[in-house]
């Protein structure tokens, strides 16, 4: 599975999207606001999902912003910040 497929399925596991597929959430789609429609409450939870599926952590508000606008963004930030990565 690759890492946007797995970020599909932890977001909707892990904030208990109901009626949302992974298949339904767009790569570039915002994750929220007018996009997925997440709140200020699942980006405290996404945080958690982030550092305890993928090892990687989320440490200040504009990091978190940047990183939270897309499934896009948070691949490729957490390709860039994955220790286990060379």
């Amino acid at each position: 599975m690759d890492l946007k497929t797995q970020l599909k399925e932890k977001l909707i596991e892990g904030l208990n999207l109901e009626d949302v597929r992974a298949e339904d959430i767009k790569d570039d789609e915002p994750l929220f606001g007018e996009g997925l429609g997440l709140d200020s409450l699942d980006a405290v939870e996404l945080v958690v999902i982030v550092q305890k599926n993928f090892g990687v952590e989320i440490t200040d508000m504009e990091q978190g912003r940047d990183a939270f606008a897309s499934i896009n963004a948070l691949a490729g930030f957490i390709e860039a910040n994955n220790p286990q990565n060379p």
